[in-house]
């Protein structure tokens, strides 16, 4: 056990994209799996063919919504990527007003001596931006990996339990069920939450005649599965084409999304809590800042469902077989 330890340590650090893809082959795989499942239950069909429906018309709707709707958001996108330039210029131009702010532009170029290099730092960001262009092949790997561990999961368990001492087998059965469960629920409650900030973002935005509210709506709801940066990433572009039509536009935006984010926090999380596991936020910031640090935007994506997954693992494995810390049962 304390070798493959160490080997999952040195695979996570010289190999981490390929590990976090593997790991989201998992996600998509419970979901593939989970959708089958109850597609069998409502039609009584066998499981294969139960997985290719859940499978085949999500996606069919999915190229109908975008043969459809592809070239709004294409252009939305596009206009998009016009304005934020010009929004950021406007906004630099607006802070100069202000003798504070207007002076710490002034030292824009005394901080940036203050870095160790100008080219490493450089070099890191675009590091940083490759890391997140790249995260997309590997999604793409990901869904792969997720279709095939879906077509026959019972062999890969099986397989994986012949690793296991005969005497440990029953156990670690039952705690890879409980990771399972875990982060079925905790997709599940996600996937919803997603859904819905992404119909009240973009909701909101065009009552408020907030240009591009359609591209910002699926922007808000993509990055709502990043817990804690998530949000804050997706507010700034939305601040951003609000500031075009005027300050007071862009606060209208910037307590649009705030008020989004608090009912998600205590209204609609509370009741999803019920199906997912409870991640401590502190926990969940301070992994997502190592993982970040070790693989970038893939870290960040998968930080939030690989803490549900360790919580179940430490709470069965340590807490309860190794301290003998167990519920107290009857």
């Amino acid at each position: 056990m304390v070798a493959l330890v160490v080997l999952a340590v040195l695979l996570l650090l010289r190999a981490a994209e390929a590990f976090f893809a593997i790991f989201g082959g998992l996600l998509f795989a419970i979901m593939f799996n989970s959708a089958a499942k109850w597609v069998r239950a409502m039609t009584g069909m066998p499981y294969g063919v139960s997985l290719a429906l859940s499978v085949v018309v999500p996606t069919l709707l999915l190229g109908v919504a975008i043969a459809f709707g592809a070239s709004a958001m294409a252009d939305q996108a596009s206009e998009l990527g016009k304005r934020i330039p010009e929004a950021a210029r406007q906004l630099e131009d607006s802070l100069r007003q202000w003798r504070l702010t207007h002076q710490l532009l002034e030292q824009k170029e005394r901080i940036r001596s203050l870095l160790p290099e100008g080219s490493e730092a450089a070099g890191a960001l675009g590091g940083f931006f490759s890391s997140s262009f790249g995260a997309l092949g590997n999604l793409v790997i990901a869904l792969i990996v997720g279709l095939f561990l879906a077509i026959d999961p019972p062999m890969y368990v099986n397989g994986l339990m012949h690793l296991v001492p005969v005497g440990k087998r029953d156990r670690a059965r039952e705690v890879l069920n409980a990771v399972g469960s875990s982060l079925r629920s905790w997709l599940a409650a996600k996937l919803a939450a997603m859904l819905v900030i992404g119909v009240m973002t973009t909701v909101g935005l065009w009552l408020m005649s907030i240009d591009l509210a359609l591209v910002l709506g699926i922007v808000a709801a993509l990055l709502s599965f990043i817990p804690n940066f998530g949000p804050i990433i997706a507010l700034v572009p939305a601040a951003l084409i609000g500031l075009l039509d005027g300050p007071e536009k862009m606060l209208y935006v910037v307590i649009l999304y705030m008020g989004i984010q608090a009912l998600e926090s205590y209204v609609l999380t509370p009741i999803l809590q019920q199906r997912m596991v409870d991640l401590p936020p502190a926990l969940t910031i301070v992994v997502q800042v190592l993982l970040g640090v070790v693989a970038g935007a893939m870290g960040l994506i998968f930080a939030a469902p690989l803490t549900a997954a360790g919580m179940v693992m430490i709470q069965k494995w340590y807490v309860q077989d190794v301290l003998g810390d167990r519920p107290p049962t009857g």
